[in-house]
């Protein structure tokens, strides 16, 4: 019987990396604190808004804290590794993806952004949320901790 030496298995360990670590834990941060907090400090500041801008801006707020939600539940999904957890954080990438275009594109809620920074805002949107997307269907270490089949 050959006993690997202990150089071959962490090399071994190196080359295929699994469980919730590095960039995967990374992203489940940003769904499970950034993604809530930066969204309770835009409510905070636009409610004052809310007596002008009326039903349209509640809904749309309302609209929000449900994709918020959905990323949560996604990060949650994720650190506990259950199965369908990557489909339905790509899903949940979308959602945030759509609702932040969406924001970008209308009036309904108050923004600070200079006159003109829109379509920067919406690329940088767009990017970080393709870049999360493709991460999730190329990474070794989420194809070992979730499955090949991904």
């Amino acid at each position: 019987m050959v006993v690997p030496q202990r150089d071959e298995v962490n090399e071994q360990a190196r080359e295929t990396p699994s469980g919730i670590g590095g960039w995967l834990a990374l992203l489940c941060l940003l769904l499970l604190v950034w993604q809530p907090l930066t969204l309770a400090l835009s409510i905070a500041r636009s409610l004052t808004s809310l007596t002008i801008r009326g039903l349209p801006m509640a809904l749309v707020v309302l609209a929000q804290l449900m994709v918020t939600g959905a990323g949560v539940a996604a990060g949650l999904a994720l650190m506990g590794t259950h199965p369908g957890a990557v489909s339905f954080t790509k899903w949940s990438l979308v959602l945030s993806a759509a609702m932040d275009l969406f924001v970008y594109a209308t009036p309904f809620l108050p923004n600070r952004r200079l006159p003109g920074t829109t379509p920067l805002f919406v690329a940088a949107s767009i990017a970080y949320y393709a870049v999360w997307i493709a991460y999730l269907s190329r990474s070794r270490r989420v194809r070992n901790t979730f499955g090949a089949g991904l």
